[in-house]
């Protein structure tokens, strides 16, 4: 594997566990944690998001492990997950915007380098 994945694996694995207490935060107490926002148009509770970013991120954890072990299914699911955590983060940019930008810029490259990567080589895809 090239840096490159081995990398975006590691942002999984941390991603994944951030979410994961991100989620517990927004369940467990959300009203001390996120601020409330008013009226906002997708109208899911905190308690929901919790359990959405809850979900996702065990999912987004166990595939980054599974890239790190070097699993050829972990980086097509990879893909898709982090594809879901960056539309979630979209979507929960009003509770917490500059957390959110940040998450969407690691799904982004994440998302860059499991599709970059071509295993029979070791190296990335030119363009």
């Amino acid at each position: 594997m090239t840096g490159g994945v081995v990398f975006a694996g590691v942002l999984m694995l941390c991603n994944g566990v951030l979410a994961v207490l991100q989620g517990i935060a927004a369940i467990a107490d959300d009203d001390n944690v996120y601020g409330g926002v008013g009226d906002y148009v997708y109208r899911i509770g905190l308690t929901g998001w919790g359990w959405i970013h809850l979900v996702i991120g065990v999912c987004v954890a166990l595939t980054g492990a599974g890239v790190l072990r070097g699993a050829d299914w972990a980086r097509y699911v990879g893909i898709l997950f982090a594809s879901l955590s960056l539309v979630a983060q979209f979507l929960f940019l009003p509770y917490a915007p500059v957390w959110s930008v940040i998450m969407i810029a690691i799904d982004l490259f994440v998302i860059w380098a499991l599709a970059m990567y071509r295993p029979g080589t070791g190296r990335v895809a030119e363009f």
